[in-house]
């Protein structure tokens, strides 16, 4: 048994990556101190350049893997154009890593209203406020925009903003990795040809 619990066959015999990552996920939920969704979502811009970001993962199935962002982001501008991103999830009180990657579609509206309608009142104020990602000249600038859109919904529900939605990732692998001593890890890759296409594991040497 290794230090975070999994035992080798435990890791080899899942089939399924989704239900391997549900509950990888778990055991994070209990051991995380903080934001055990939180991952590192990476995506290329027109230039071909990388970036990469902490974002919160918002909700997955067999479908994909939901994140919710400003879509006139830098984020949303890349992922847009791409259509493809990768996320990296790494828990460091289990000394595990999921990594996974592929091409990305929106939401449907009413998944994201759903979503946007469960946030505090305060953070769906933010999203009209900030104009994310594009220079702001002070802090106050950013203060009076927040004000500005709390009057204008002081009373009744504050409509979701049109720019601000949700990204399903629709990954075609999904690798776990799993410290061991003396760098021996375990690594196995779930791949697929197609999103919706059949699994493939493989063990990888770490």
């Amino acid at each position: 048994m290794s230090e975070s619990g999994l035992t080798s066959g435990d890791f080899t015999e899942e089939n399924e990556p989704f239900a391997l990552f549900a509950s990888w996920l778990r055991d994070a939920e209990k051991s995380e101190p903080n934001d055990p969704t939180a991952v590192a979502l990476a995506t290329v811009d027109d230039h071909g350049m990388p970036n990469v970001r902490m974002v919160l993962l918002k909700g997955f199935d067999e479908h994909g893997f939901v994140f919710y962002t400003n879509f006139e982001s830098q984020k949303g501008r890349e992922v847009l154009g791409q259509k493809k991103a990768a996320m990296c999830f790494h828990w460091k009180s289990l000394r595990r890593q999921v990594r996974l990657r592929g091409e990305v579609g929106v939401v449907s509206d009413a998944e994201a209203d759903a979503y946007y309608a469960s946030r505090p009142r305060g953070s769906r104020i933010g999203a009209w406020a900030s104009k994310q990602s594009r220079p702001l000249e002070g802090r106050f600038a950013l203060e009076k925009a927040v004000a500005e859109y709390t009057a204008k919904y002081a009373i009744g529900e504050i409509p979701r903003p049109p720019y601000w939605s949700g990204f399903r990732i629709k990954p075609i692998s999904i690798e776990f990795w799993h410290d061991r001593q003396f760098r021996l890890h375990d690594r196995v890759e779930f791949r697929r040809a197609v999103a919706d296409g059949p699994w493939e594991k493989v063990r990888m040497y770490p």
